[in-house]
């Protein structure tokens, strides 16, 4: 997998079946070899060229102990690329969420719908590489680990006994190596992140549905005599399988988990669930955001789950240092300022006046008993998005207003924030008075897991019709003030499966959302649902 680009250097991230010595080949970019580190049995390398020239497209080929492995012999796709960055060049970021890794048969499009992704690498294959993406953004539930496909329940049950907890989830390491594996070893997609950089974000069902939803949440599951095996693994796991290529070559070289794995002698899983334990349960000795600059374009992706502050009263998004972290980089002097977030920031604006009205009963606007409720209803319709965490969404937006009045350097020609999670997609844009700079919410959800045909009349009306009227009532009842700014909704919501795609040339913005075709044929073609230019 081709994880990192920027303009002068490339990391490409290998998993093996066995120990190896791993060269990665690129012509006139030169060759670098390194030794596979284990890790619970499983065997990983990343290997970083630089000194490579900007705007410059290499192939490359990957070998193990001498023997060329990558492109395969029998290869049907185009060779794999490491493709640097032009500053100045436009930048093309496809992003999405939510993918599912079903079979691609006609029974399984007709369930889970057409896997855009995978459309996707095949329309790539049929146009000029100087139209393929810069970057491939994912932003959230790259795998379900309480929801394993099928196939991955076979290989479960063949190995323990699945009628104790935690059933036909998740449960080590083992599973989550073969559940990534499952999910990104479709061919056509694996070609396409072997020569797209990707970069990753988890959201709840990369560990499980509702993840630190609250502090009641969280006390639940860390009673289980099953969570603490779950989340170390789910936590490891995703250090190995997603953070470890988010991040650039220099942060690489001094990070000391990295290093620890490749000094250790023999296997270093007990290594990686030691960092993996503290993580969850210190979170402020971790950071799992990151950020990227593409010449004048920042790109900050937050980590908006493991990152959370759960005591009530004083519940936040991202935990003290993580927000320092986050206001250093969030400046003008740019020309776009993009900002991932798994959970959307701005929600339809009644089902986020509901979601801060819930927050204020819970942390007992109403007294006890009404607080014990509204927890109830907290965890069972997933009210956890920045609006049931009123405090940081003020201080977001008290932020995004000082960037686009250029209070933070000259304003950006725009504020984006992408999400994913809710499972529509939709584009919406802030009411800002004397802003010189657009803020956007763009939500794009999901990639392949649509929601059943009721359950999306039943989500739009109670999103943006009941929510409308009852969160701002209830909201004024419960004395939670109105948001820093209003919002409306002028695309969507669309209930496709469907990936964004934003084109960032000099100050110019513009957004299209794709969809797939079902035609009968395999695989599916690519069809635009919706295109908008946002500065």
């Amino acid at each position: 997998m081709l994880r990192y680009a920027d303009a002068v250097s490339a990391s490409v991230w290998v998993q093996t079946d066995a120990p190896a010595t791993v060269t990665l080949s690129a012509g006139p970019a030169g060759t670098v070899s390194a030794p596979t580190f284990i890790v619970h049995g499983h065997h990983y390398a990343l290997l970083v060229l630089d000194g490579l020239d900007p705007g410059a497209s290499y192939p490359y080929t990957v070998a193990l102990d001498g023997e060329q492995v990558w492109p395969p012999a029998e290869h049907e796709f185009p060779p794999s690329l490491i493709r640097t960055i032009a500053p100045d060049d436009r930048l093309r970021l496809v992003f999405g969420s939510c993918r599912t890794s079903v079979p691609h048969d006609a029974i399984h499009t007709l369930s889970h719908g057409v896997d855009v992704l995978r459309s996707y690498a095949h329309r790539m294959m049929e146009i000029d590489e100087k139209e393929w993406p810069s970057i491939l953004l994912l932003l959230g539930d790259q795998v379900y680990a309480d929801e394993p496909p099928p196939a991955m329940v076979e290989f479960i049950a063949d190995r323990r006994d699945t009628s104790g907890e935690p059933g036909k989830e998740i449960a080590d390491f083992a599973e989550y190596a073969e559940l990534y594996r499952q999910a990104w070893s479709e061919p056509a997609l694996r070609w396409l992140l072997s020569t797209v950089p990707t970069a990753m974000i988890f959201d709840d069902h990369d560990l499980r549905d509702d993840w630190n939803t609250s502090a009641d949440w969280q006390a639940t599951m860390r009673a289980q005599p099953w969570w603490r095996r779950r989340v170390v693994a789910g936590l490891g796991a995703y250090w190995i399988y997603q953070h470890l290529g988010n991040l650039p070559p220099a942060e690489l070289a001094e990070d000391p988990l990295l290093a620890a794995l490749r000094d250790a002698d023999g296997d270093g899983g007990a290594v990686l669930d030691e960092f993996a334990w503290l993580a969850d349960a210190e979170p402020e000795r971790n950071r799992w955001s990151y950020a990227r600059d593409f010449g004048r374009t920042r790109l900050i992706v937050l980590d908006s789950r493991c990152a959370r502050v759960l005591t009530p009263g004083k519940r936040a998004m991202l935990d003290a240092s993580e927000w320092a972290w986050f206001q250093e980089l969030a400046t003008g002097d740019l020309d776009h300022l993009v900002i991932g977030s798994s959970l959307p920031v701005l929600l339809p604006a009644g089902l986020h006046q509901l979601e801060s009205w819930n927050e204020a009963v819970c942390d007992g606007a109403w007294g006890p008993r009404a607080g014990r409720l509204a927890e109830k209803i907290r965890q069972a319709i997933d009210l956890e998005h920045w609006g049931a965490f009123r405090q940081s969404f003020d201080a977001l937006a008290d932020t995004v207003v000082e960037i686009a009045t250029g209070r933070r350097g000259a304003p950006p020609a725009s504020v984006l924030f992408l999400s994913g999670d809710v499972h529509y997609s939709y584009l919406a844009k802030a009411k800002l008075r004397r802003a010189a700079t657009p803020v956007y919410q763009i939500v794009c959800s999901p990639i392949r897991n649509p929601l059943a045909r009721t359950v999306r009349l039943l989500n739009g009306v109670a999103s943006f019709a009941v929510a409308g009227v009852l969160g701002r009532a209830l909201a004024r009842a419960a004395g939670v003030p109105k948001p820093r700014f209003g919002w409306r909704i002028p695309r969507g919501p669309f209930f496709h499966n469907s990936l964004g795609t934003l084109d960032l040339a000099g100050r110019r913005a513009t957004l299209r959302f794709n969809v797939g075709r079902v035609t009968g044929g395999d695989p599916p073609p690519l069809d635009a649902l919706a295109e908008e230019e946002l500065t």
